[in-house]
């Protein structure tokens, strides 16, 4: 391939936005986005996204207004423009059968070609299913492993707190364009996440997180890490989509088992049963990729949310029923029965057998 950049492309950088090749790239994400195994083998053939685009998009001209905005788009969201043909473009992802041509990046760009682990799972997980993706993640990243997922409600959200509690690296893979947080609701989770690992998108500025482009955005996901974990899935669920993917790509699949009675337990149970090797614990994993989960651990282990510390410091003055510790607190007990779970899973806080919870120094 004739065209081949050492690194990503600023849209920042002065004079970039009269780089031919950048606005050559520009035009092909803009137009070939969503035809990404033709427009790859399209581009090893003809060698650079002039020719790719006068192959595929004869009518469409890169110095269009469309171009210009969408420069301006990727500068103010400081995006970098990372092409199939990039030197540093992350080798599992070039290694798919419909590898992105363009991805945008927010963040670190060298996270996308470290090892990772994609976890993934409902978005209407149940309290139990966030703490244990926050718990898995925080483990997976202290053993050096980037965390991958997909920015949304339930699972993706808490992998990615998870990871970014205990100090670790976690990528987000968007199903909108780079200018655009989805849902909107993660806006400071994702401006966590690209201080701390990255944002990706392969889609266009302006582009929308509509129904379509998810299958498309699932297949990144699987397609950037070395395993992947999907903690809860319902019967119809699109992490079932993204396991399928990371099957077809050789990428283990791992499930947390759940009460064959739980809607949200379904689609991992089935997983389960159809092959996928059974998670009870980051050790399992760690054990399959042939890392020490006991050396492993060059992240430093983050301290307690200041929510989560409230209710230690609560119960530093003796036992509490979970209404006691309610009323102290301010709340009732179904707000703090999420938080009670993840401080018990984390093994700070203890139930006694009158029914009482106490800290766990």
């Amino acid at each position: 391939m004739s065209s081949v950049c050492r690194a990503p492309f600023d849209p920042a950088a002065p004079g970039a936005a009269r780089d031919p090749e950048l606005r050559a790239w520009v035009g092909v994400q803009l137009e070939l986005a969503w035809l990404p195994e033709r427009a790859v083998e399209t581009l090893r053939e003809v060698g650079d996204p002039a020719a790719l685009l006068r192959r595929l998009r004869p009518a469409f001209r890169i110095d269009a207004p469309r171009v210009d905005h969408a420069l301006s788009a990727l500068a103010e969201a400081n995006a970098r423009l990372l092409p199939y043909s990039c030197a540093a473009y992350p080798w599992r992802l070039s290694q798919l059968r419909d590898p992105a041509p363009v991805l945008s990046v927010v963040g670190a760009w060298s996270a996308l070609s470290a090892p990772g682990v994609a976890i993934v799972g409902a978005r209407a997980a149940t309290a139990y299913g966030r703490a244990v993706a926050r718990r898995l993640a925080a483990d997976l990243a202290r053993a050096g492993l980037v965390i991958v997922s997909g920015l949304a409600y339930g699972i993706d959200a808490a992998a990615h707190e998870g990871a970014l509690e205990a100090g670790g690296s976690t990528i987000a893979v968007q199903a909108c364009g780079a200018d655009q947080v989805y849902p909107r609701r993660h806006r400071d989770l994702a401006a966590r996440i690209a201080r701390q690992g990255a944002l990706v998108s392969e889609l266009p500025p302006g582009a929308a997180p509509r129904r379509a482009h998810f299958p498309l955005r699932n297949r990144l996901i699987s397609g950037m890490a070395c395993a992947l974990v999907v903690v809860e899935a319902r019967e119809r669920s699109g992490s079932l989509v993204t396991a399928r993917h990371a099957l077809d790509q050789g990428i283990d699949v791992f499930a947390v088992p759940g009460p064959i009675t739980a809607p949200t337990s379904i689609g991992t149970n089935r997983l389960l049963r159809d092959g996928a090797q059974p998670l009870l614990g980051a050790d399992d994993l760690l054990d399959a990729l042939g890392l020490d989960p006991v050396r492993a651990s060059p992240c430093r282990v983050a301290p307690l949310a200041p929510h989560l510390q409230r209710i230690v410091r609560a119960l530093e003055r003796g036992p509490l029923a979970r209404d006691e510790l309610a009323r102290a607190l301010g709340c009732t007990p179904a707000v703090l029965a999420p938080d009670l779970l993840e401080l018990e899973l984390e093994g700070r806080v203890q139930l006694d057998r009158d029914g009482r919870l106490r800290g766990v120094p």
